[in-house]
């Protein structure tokens, strides 16, 4: 009767034996719950890993370094901070949270964030026997806080308008829209990074005309898509240069009679025996052939000069 008692005994026991043995060959491995974080400049970010299956790290090393470095960004070694071989940029910047440490989840949190912290990182656990690493990115943002558009003085081919922007990272999407919000050819566009690696932006439009209503200067981040707009409305002045026509062709006219008739004033004061010592003596100079040959060059010029660019720039807005 004792028998089938000790053979179920015996069968707990093996099975008891099989667990432990299965359980002791299941494969410790890291892994992150989150393989690409996202932060803002002078924000923080925490970069988690833990152990799978869950299994306490308490006693084991607990670094995060990152590639192209020599010194980790922080170091937890027998159940310490091991603050003197972090690397100084870090310094007074992070926090090892370990509440869940007795399961293998830990995080490293990163205060007041900044450009040079963007890129990935590495979190590595090491015991006698097991030795791990999980990968992370940490995509760091910034947004421009200020937009400013320039317009430059009309010229003959139009108007030149600038936008100008910065403190933006990565570098941003730039554009000009219309008030119906359809996309322009810029004219220029260019980009520059200060010490802290904030880009830069320059960006121009030449119109000849007003037929787009207001104009947009368009700025996204390419990684969170937060967009910022700064538009102008030009005045159709800007682009009416018949007040350049208008002033200067007339005084162009009374310059060229003035100079046809001082001939003519001369003679008749030489033969009234009249003129005086000065105007004796300036009247045959300003009224000499090649004086008046040059005047009548300059005359015709400056009037070429506003006129033909006007007349075709009519032509092109028609």
């Amino acid at each position: 009767m004792m028998k089938p008692e000790f053979s179920h005994f015996f069968g707990f026991c093996v099975y008891f034996l099989f667990l432990q043995v299965m359980a002791s060959s299941e494969k410790l491995r890291v892994t992150t719950p989150t393989r690409h974080l996202l932060a803002r400049v002078g924000g923080q970010a925490e970069l988690s890993c833990q152990v799978i299956p869950p299994h306490s790290v308490m006693h084991m090393e607990v670094r995060w370094f990152r590639s192209g470095h020599s010194q980790p960004v922080y170091l937890y070694r027998g159940g310490h901070k091991m603050s003197e071989e972090a690397a100084p940029e870090y310094a007074n910047r992070t926090e090892f949270v370990k509440e869940a440490i007795g399961e293998g989840k830990v995080s490293l949190r990163i205060y007041n964030i900044n450009i040079l912290d963007d890129g990935p990182y590495q979190c590595s656990f090491n015991d006698s026997g097991f030795i791990d690493v999980a990968i992370m990115n940490l995509n760091v943002t910034a947004v421009g806080l200020e937009t400013e558009i320039h317009v430059q003085a009309p010229d003959a081919d139009g108007v030149m308008v600038e936008c100008n922007t910065g403190g933006w990272f990565p570098r941003p999407q730039m554009e000009w829209r219309d008030s119906k919000g359809a996309t322009l050819p810029h004219s220029l566009k260019s980009y520059s990074q200060d010490e802290a690696r904030f880009f830069h932006m320059k960006m121009t439009l030449l119109l000849t005309n007003m037929s787009h209503g207001s104009i947009i200067c368009c700025i996204s981040n390419p990684v969170t898509g937060e967009e910022k707009q700064t538009s102008i409305i030009l005045a159709n002045e800007l682009f009416n240069q018949d007040y350049l026509w208008v002033g200067i062709f007339p005084f162009s006219v009374l310059s060229l009679i003035l100079f046809g008739v001082l001939p003519f004033i001369n003679s008749f004061f030489r033969s009234q025996g009249c003129a005086s010592g000065c105007l004796s003596k300036c009247l045959p100079v300003v009224t000499s052939w090649p004086v008046q040959i040059v005047h009548f060059l300059v005359c015709s010029g400056v009037l070429f000069a506003v006129y033909l660019p006007h007349r075709y720039r009519g032509k092109w807005n028609q």
